[in-house]
């Protein structure tokens, strides 16, 4: 068997490894990972949640994501962009989310950088960036799977001019992985182009 290729999952189906781990991220993987996430408020979810991530395994933020959007008034930009340094004690005093300084105070800062702009900027912005779904081939294995790309770089720049922080080239690509502006499932996972498969 090669090495960080397709596995039968629970169902007997073949998925990309790293979903096998937990039933969290089975149900994930089937159902949320690659597929096309719009909506400034959404996209502005995932961003703050990849820059939370950085450091620790996308299951410990998973699994706390429903206290995240609770902390976090489900993640509606001007809602957050509007919190008060006593709403910033209550989030570093929160156990229901991570506790970390820079992380809260990068996404209250992006929140009021992001009340700023127009309807449909960040949603514009992030899939301006979006590269030919046709330029690479399918990953074969997670070997395929790249960390960064000049794609998420360029994005990275970019929101980066633009004010926002904790928006590094890796957090960028995990962000295009997840919201679906590339599809980094295997070539015989099951979820492969929206679940077709290769």
């Amino acid at each position: 068997m090669t090495a960080g290729a397709a596995l039968a999952g629970p169902d007997g189906l073949p998925r990309c490894p790293w979903a096998l781990s937990t039933e969290d991220y089975v149900a994930y993987h089937d159902e949320e990972w690659g597929r096309p996430v719009h909506g400034d408020d959404a996209l502005f979810e995932r961003l703050s949640l990849e820059a939370f991530q950085s450091g620790l395994s996308w299951l410990t933020i998973l699994r706390r994501r429903p206290g995240f959007r609770d902390a976090f008034d489900g993640f509606r930009i001007e809602k957050v962009a509007a919190f008060t340094d006593a709403d910033r004690e209550r989030l570093l005093a929160d156990a229901g989310i991570i506790r970390n300084r820079a992380k809260i105070d990068a996404t209250l800062a992006n929140a009021r950088v992001l009340a700023g702009w127009s309807e449909g900027d960040l949603d514009a912005l992030i899939w301006s960036h979006a590269p030919d779904p046709g330029g690479r081939p399918a990953p074969r294995t997670t070997a395929d799977v790249p960390a960064v790309t000049p794609e998420s770089t360029a994005l990275s720049k970019a929101l980066k001019k633009r004010g926002l922080k904790f928006v590094g080239p890796t957090t960028a690509y995990a962000l295009m992985q997840a919201c679906g502006l590339v599809d980094d499932h295997l070539a015989a996972c099951v979820s492969r182009n929206g679940g077709h498969g290769a």
